[in-house]
């Protein structure tokens, strides 16, 4: 079995936040955490050191390896606000052409200020992936 790098861990959420350097990038986490907490009903938990995930989902990798993931999350990096849409962004082109300007990778968001997001479309792309995550995995939050 493969060792996953970001697992579950029980670090500080609020001293996390409270430790985000960037006084815009704090803020618009804070403010991105309170969304996916509304929207999930689940407890923030740290995830590795720097990203904080809501709900989990057991799956297996084509190793065969089992490991256990968020269901969704976010991370204040440097660069860009991410916000982590487990199912990918395939069946989200609608609400992405909506949402403002943003890059994405495989399950990454990548924002730069929310002033510049539409966030009740952030907050719909959000929810969908959560649905999605639910129905996918059986997983409840």
């Amino acid at each position: 079995m493969s060792d996953m790098k970001t697992v579950e861990t029980d670090a500080d959420v609020g001293a996390f936040l409270d430790a985000i350097e960037h006084k815009g990038r704090a803020e618009d986490c804070r403010a991105v955490a309170d969304m996916m907490a509304q929207i999930t009903g689940a407890e923030p938990r740290m995830w590795g050191s720097n990203i904080i995930g809501y709900g989990s989902y057991d799956y297996t990798r084509k190793d065969g390896s089992h490991h256990r993931f968020f269901v969704t999350g976010v991370s204040p990096r440097k660069a860009n606000l991410t916000i982590y849409i487990m199912p990918g962004f395939s069946r989200y082109r609608d609400l992405l052409d909506q949402i403002g300007p943003h890059k994405t990778s495989v399950s990454c968001l990548y924002l730069g200020r929310l002033n510049r997001v539409d966030l009740d479309v952030l907050s719909t792309l959000i929810s969908r992936s959560v649905d999605d995550m639910k129905s996918s995995y059986g997983t409840s939050l």
